[in-house]
């Protein structure tokens, strides 16, 4: 927002999706995404649309949708939609995955056909399949009361 509470066209593609203290941490033995997520349409365009919260129940058109959830202090961005049966991804649970008991990363399964995906790069367990990341990036609040972060995410950039 400006000076005049008029919210500002975001740059770059980033659209804000709300304050971080408003995600609740996933911690890994609730591992269900669905409580402590929300989900965004976003405009593929780079006009003032500002992205709409998305009914985690009754989640509608997938296609442009982005999954927003903190998992172990990290905030995650990923579409909604599993790239291999196009169920919402918010139905699905977070693990870690882990090799001789070291954490190298993180996942997520979609519970429609058990397909997972690293929620870092996307990789699939499966076949071809690449789950889309976002970029996340958080900025702090100038507000008065407690300090905060705002959370904002683009669509991956493509090179080459």
């Amino acid at each position: 927002m400006n000076f005049f509470g008029f919210r500002q066209p975001s740059r770059g593609g980033w659209q804000r999706v709300g304050l971080a203290s408003a995600f609740p941490d996933i911690s890994a033995d609730e591992s269900l995404i669905t409580p402590s997520c929300k989900a965004f349409t976003i405009p593929k365009t780079n006009g003032p649309e500002a992205p709409v919260e998305a009914d985690i129940d009754q989640p509608g058109e997938l296609k442009d949708q982005v999954l927003v959830f903190k998992y172990k202090g990290k905030i995650h961005a990923i579409d909604h939609q599993c790239p291999h049966s196009a169920f919402p991804l918010s139905r699905g649970s977070l693990f870690d995955i882990e090799d001789f008991g070291i954490t190298l990363s993180a996942g997520v399964t979609c519970p429609k056909h058990d397909w997972s995906f690293d929620i870092h790069s996307g990789q699939g367990d499966r076949g071809n399949y690449k789950l889309k990341v976002w970029e996340v990036q958080l900025r702090d609040t100038t507000t008065d009361s407690e300090p905060d972060q705002e959370i904002w995410v683009r669509r991956k950039q493509r090179i080459g």
